[in-house]
């Protein structure tokens, strides 16, 4: 399997993801990469901070950017060379997020992509603003 060459590639392509985020996955995700910061974990610590309840890690939203990126568009087989991220809003364990990715430019010479990442909640506020540089796969030919 493998994902669009860059000669597939058109600007403006775009793909989605949507997932509700559980209790489970933001435990999982703090045993994954040992960040069990009480904000995410503790709900009597977190009633006492800004956002008055647990908040999912902000890399667990950008996770889905990357899942994206490596099984939607371009694809399996792509490389993820850089990203910029802009945590804007708290996810809440509950709240449903659309991850989406857009094809913003196409460097052919050096099989590069710059991608807009972005993520909304399911009211439609932006949790999550960025751009991704991606080398998308070889054809099998190359």
């Amino acid at each position: 399997m493998t994902g669009k060459t860059i000669d597939r590639l058109r600007m403006g392509d775009t793909a989605e993801f949507a997932k509700t985020v559980t209790e489970s996955d933001v435990y999982l995700y703090a045993g994954i990469t040992g960040d069990f910061n009480p904000a995410h974990l503790n709900e009597e610590y977190a009633k006492k901070t800004f956002f008055k309840t647990r908040i999912a890690h902000g890399m667990l939203t950008a996770g889905f950017v990357s899942g994206l990126l490596g099984m939607s568009l371009p694809g399996p087989g792509t490389v993820y060379v850089r990203q910029v991220l802009d945590f804007l809003a708290p996810v809440r364990i509950g709240d449903t997020v659309t991850a989406r990715v857009e094809v913003v430019e196409i460097m052919k010479d050096e099989n590069r992509v710059r991608m807009r990442t972005s993520c909304t909640n399911q009211d439609g506020t932006l949790v999550l603003d960025g751009e991704a540089l991606v080398s998308p796969p070889k054809s099998s030919g190359a």
